[in-house]
């Protein structure tokens, strides 16, 4: 069973997520040189009559990547296409969406940094030039005929930046990092979607969750639905601060946004590994967790915050992990069970 605070989705969630997904601009908290940005560049694009650039938005899961494609789309009146990179396996798979696009149309690939290489290379000239180049017959009777496609922008969002091969990076015109949010943006974002769970929830629950978020406004989301559930069986249907403390509690979501798997990547790099160095590879078949899901979601977290480190030799506790477990450095387990 997947933990409240994952940043990626649940199976059978992504109806609650369109639900809370803001739809216009205006309406997006958080990332206030990003929006500022964008509203420019959609409002001279529409003064030129003509798409906007080739976007690429990057950085930790669950931050609104997926949520402002769809934005941008609707802010540009125009239709959007959402598919991802792992299924884009050949290009024939590309050629048929690309030939369907209309004018000004968006085609949003999530984990672009996933496209299969042979994919890619048929991408470049779509992108540039607005034509994909199909190979008619093979052997010395071959001929490359050429189709010209209506002019779309690709809005491509990925966890992985660094993974982006550089000629596919430098045809994106437009490139935003969303960044972790603070408790205060995380605390409206929660008030909204309190609004639309048509759930009453005081300031100083609110402002609990923010703090326990992990500055990431998915995982803001997720835990108000769950602290919801614990108001409406356990308490007197609205979330104040006492059922919410309890609710947290019996998520396992500690003061520091800390879930099970946190504790456990820490507890493991201790107790196990001597406080570190520990390759990835080592760390992932210990906890039991894929160690791409751990580079991805739970990682950037925890260095963040301090707990862990990446060195040269691999991952390390840091004094800030002893301190918050209250360990000494030379005591051995974390956890007495």
């Amino acid at each position: 069973m997947e933990r409240a605070t994952t940043g990626k989705l649940l199976k059978g969630e992504e109806l609650y997520e369109l639900t809370l997904r803001p739809k216009k601009l205006v309406e997006f908290v958080g990332q206030k040189t990003t929006v500022e940005n964008l509203s420019v560049f959609i409002q001279a694009a529409q003064k030129r009559k003509e798409p906007i650039e080739h976007i690429l938005l990057f950085g930790p899961p669950g931050l609104g990547k997926t949520t402002l494609a769809h934005i941008i789309a609707a802010e540009m009146g125009s239709n959007i296409y959402p598919t991802a990179g792992p299924i884009l396996e050949r290009p024939f798979d590309l050629a048929g969406i690309l030939s369907n696009l209309n004018t000004a149309d968006v085609l949003f690939i999530d984990e672009v940094h996933r496209i299969n290489k042979s994919v890619e290379e048929y991408l470049y000239p779509a992108l540039e030039d607005f034509c994909l180049d199909v190979m008619q017959d093979k052997g010395v009777g071959a001929k490359v005929l050429r189709l010209n496609l209506n002019k779309f922008t690709l809005i491509g969002a990925t966890t992985r930046s660094g993974l982006l091969t550089s000629p596919l990076r430098s045809r994106f015109g437009i490139s935003f990092r969303l960044d972790y949010y603070p408790a205060d943006d995380l605390f409206h974002i929660i008030k909204r979607s309190a609004g639309i769970l048509e759930i009453e929830i005081d300031d100083n629950a609110g402002m609990e969750i923010a703090q326990r978020a992990r500055g990431t406004p998915r995982i803001a989301n997720r835990l108000l639905r769950r602290v919801r559930d614990f108001a409406q069986v356990k308490g007197k249907g609205i979330i104040d601060l006492d059922i919410c403390m309890y609710a947290l509690e019996r998520l396992e979501v500690d003061e520091c946004g800390l879930d099970e798997m946190d504790k456990k990547i820490i507890h493991t790099i201790i107790q196990k590994f001597g406080g570190g160095p520990v390759g990835i590879n080592s760390l992932a078949v210990a906890v039991g967790e894929d160690a791409q899901t751990i580079e991805e979601v739970f990682e950037p977290f925890l260095i963040m915050e301090g707990f862990i480190k990446r060195t040269s030799r691999g991952r390390e506790a840091t004094p800030h992990a002893y301190e918050h477990f209250k360990i000494k450095k030379e005591q051995g387990p974390l956890f007495n069970k």
